[in-house]
């Protein structure tokens, strides 16, 4: 410690430390400011008359035949509603979260538990529809065993919430006693959330001896200096605005994108400063979560699509468009986008085709549609992306032009656009058909894949994407893209090129993924580890076999950063099950029920362990305990059929498969296998029935044309075997 004037303070070289937000205003009174009153603000606080907003005064709300009633009792906020156990309870607020468009509620619970209340206030004002309960799942009754229930582990706030809520936050996870212990140093998102510990900033400031070694960080962990300097000009020749000078660097985008993205998180302890992705693993544009053209879909915040964008192609970053510290926009409407783009060439009526003071002149309408999340919460597809109706003519993906236009529909505004401008629009993202194709499963996609990961011009998001679609389909063809894609300087490209190395023969996994543990980015580094698991090392070097024991213990690390869920304890079953260390993947898949009983996956995999190990009565037994806690999952019962095949009671099996194949079909291979099933027991005509059934929803599924071909051989039904033949030709 060094002192001065008597007072201690940090010496320069000590790691530094969380000092709180309010140190931080006596010199930066403007932009705390600006930050107080903001969502980072009021993110999180305690429960008090000044910060619930909801009607606490014996208000009930009824959702599905229950009646929650809330209400307050001297000073303290309570909700009565129904609990773990089904029966209606009391339970005093403790936190609220959020506070516009909705504010939700915390609730503690033993074990250091939060959970968040799934019946929520919307904050709007009543004009607006606001002021009001509503149920964040409003079309389906979520009873007590339903994994979205508020007191199950998805609804968690130490593990889902929490960590972007709070500054500092230290989720304190005991895997022991399956409890929390989880800190903060500023309820809410403060300065030191952004710019990382503050201590020595501090000293830096105060001139503590040494502080000239801090200069050009100013003391700082994360210093945000990437735009110091930096204009937007207009190319005289295009008449488009260019970056003065290139972006070096993703630290902005990349420190907003720790909360502002879909992502799962791969460490204890975030570093400011480190690369995303050596805490974190960002979601590619996953089917489900993103439309075929790249648009979002489901819940996925703003990182994925604002990647795909032309502008962060071209260097813009977050705080180009946002004050950093109120999180508003810089300017309001158009005017925000006008700071770059001419307001000659783009406030006219030939850009926009609609009256200029009027809705569908403004920007952010047709380049940033707004989709609505948690039933009230409207946020926009940052992609920036120029309106494809012609691509919701083939694709049926939204677009901007008919969210307005409501009552019209995308053949009407893919031919107003034709009119417009004597063709179809063109935007910056072009890998719609192709995503389309390999979610379809058409022939053509491995082929159409690869050639957008050889494409780098395509967004590193999109490219990304891609090699895990072309993972399942990896051929001889295709395969030259791996070297390609492992050299990538962007690691989400190069992260998605490891994981499928799994696809890969040993020899060639070998050579491919050992060079990756020694990658700079650790998201990359595990990856291989993971690959590599299955490898023998029995003929490594004593270096190679350290250096993969520390990457293994890396991924082991990583996936215990979220012990307490039951996906980490799958994948580390997993991980020892490609090691064919048994014991261990039995421990661990149990641990996994053990954290989650309602968690299927788990059920799944240990039965297979048992499988491989020819002991078909414990994995039937660990299935049939699955059922308990997942009735109606089909791929327990998929898998619990197959069980009872191995051990030759058919007619048993063949009830467990109608049940995974169901009445509507959601997966070809069951209804295949189901089906073969039933033609072992003379019941071809039905496996035709169930087959023609998949194979309309599925017409490009091989196995199930194939099954079609034999059955119909079968019962002498040439003539539609020759036509399932053609389309089999035709799917090849």
């Amino acid at each position: 410690m060094a002192s001065s004037g008597g007072q201690a303070f940090e010496t320069p070289s000590t790691a530094p430390d969380f000092v709180g937000g309010m140190v931080c205003k006596g010199c930066h009174e403007k932009s705390f400011g600006n930050w107080q009153g903001s969502h980072h603000d009021l993110a999180m606080q305690r429960a008090t008359s000044g910060t619930v907003l909801g009607d606490f005064d014996n208000a009930s709300f009824i959702q599905f035949g229950v009646t929650s009633v809330f209400y307050k009792r001297q000073g303290r906020f309570f909700v009565r509603t129904e609990g773990e156990s089904g029966e209606l309870q009391e339970f005093e607020i403790s936190y609220a979260f959020g506070f516009y468009p909705l504010q939700q509620y915390l609730i503690d619970f033993s074990g250091g538990r939060k959970q968040a209340l799934s019946i929520a206030w919307d904050s709007r004002s009543a004009e607006q529809g606001g002021q009001k309960w509503f149920h964040l799942y409003p079309d389906e009754k979520i009873s007590p065993g339903d994994v979205l229930h508020w007191t199950k582990p998805s609804q968690n706030w130490n593990t889902a919430c929490a960590e972007c809520h709070s500054m500092n936050l230290q989720k304190n996870y005991d895997v022991e006693s399956a409890s929390f212990d989880t800190t903060w140093t500023d309820i809410d998102v403060s300065c030191e959330s952004c710019h990382g510990p503050g201590s020595n900033h501090l000293n830096w400031a105060k001139r503590v001896p040494g502080w000239d070694s801090m200069q050009d960080s100013l003391g700082l962990l994360l210093h945000f200096d990437e735009r110091e300097g930096v204009l937007w000009q207009t190319d005289p020749t295009s008449g488009k605005p260019v970056r003065s000078e290139p972006k070096v660097t993703d630290k902005e985008v990349e420190a907003c994108a720790r909360c502002h993205s879909r992502r799962s998180p791969i460490s204890e302890n975030y570093v400011h400063g480190e690369r995303l992705m050596d805490h974190y693993l960002p979601q590619t544009l996953d089917a489900g979560m993103y439309h075929d053209d790249g648009q979002i879909e489901g819940e996925v915040y703003v990182y994925g699509s604002f990647r795909q964008s032309k502008m962060y192609q071209a260097g813009v970053t977050c705080s180009d468009c946002h004050e950093p510290h109120s999180n508003e926009l810089k300017l309001p409407g158009n005017t925000v986008c006008l700071q770059c783009h001419e307001a000659k060439t783009y406030s006219k009526v030939n850009h926009h085709f609609h009256e200029t003071e009027g809705p569908g002149a403004a920007c952010a309408g047709c380049h940033m549609p707004a989709k609505d999340y948690m039933i009230v919460d409207p946020r926009h597809d940052h992609s920036l992306r120029v309106p494809r109706p012609d691509l919701s003519e083939k694709f049926d993906t939204p677009n901007a032009c008919t969210n307005c236009h409501s009552d019209k529909g995308a053949s009407w505004a893919a031919d107003k656009v034709r009119t417009w401008y004597g063709r179809d629009a063109k935007g910056f993202q072009g890998y719609a058909a192709v995503l389309s194709a390999a979610r379809r499963g058409e022939s053509a996609a491995s082929d159409q894949l690869a050639e957008l990961i050889r494409d780098t011009s395509t967004p590193e998001v999109a490219r990304a994407t891609a090699l895990m679609e072309l993972g399942p389909s990896l051929s001889l063809q295709t395969i030259d893209v791996l070297p390609l894609a492992l050299s990538d300087d962007d690691p989400a490209v190069r992260s998605a090129a490891v994981s499928i190395l799994d696809r890969t023969p040993h020899d060639v996994r070998a050579r491919l993924a050992f060079p990756m543990l020694e990658d700079p980015v650790r998201m990359v580094r595990i990856e291989a580890a993971r690959v590599l698991a299955a490898i023998s090392t029995g003929d490594l070097g004593a270096k190679r076999r350290a250096l993969l024991t520390r990457v293994e213990n890396e991924y082991i690390a990583a996936e215990m950063a979220s012990a307490e869920r039951p996906e980490a304890w799958t994948n580390l079953g997993n991980f020892y099950v490609s090691k064919r260390d048994w014991p261990k993947a039995i421990r661990v898949y149990r641990k996994a029920i053990d954290t989650d009983p309602v968690f299927a996956p788990a059920y799944i995999n240990l039965a297979d362990v048992h499988r491989i190990l020819s002991d078909e009565t414990s994995a039937e037994k660990v299935l049939r305990k699955g059922l308990v806690w997942n009735e109606g999952d089909a791929t327990i019962h998929y898998t619990l059929g197959l069980s009872l095949i191995r051990q030759s009671r058919i007619e048993e099996a063949v009830i467990e498969l109608a049940i995974a194949a169901g009445s509507t079909v959601t997966n070809a291979r069951y209804v295949y296998v189901y089906a073969v099933a039933l033609d072992s027991t003379g019941k071809t005509v039905d496996a035709i029935s169930v087959l023609t059934r998949a194979h309309n929803e599925y017409p490009n599924d091989q196995d199930v044309l194939q099954a079609l071909i034999a059955f119909n051989l079968e019962l002498g039904n040439d003539e539609l075997a020759r036509d399932y033949r053609r389309k089999l030709a035709v799917a090849r």
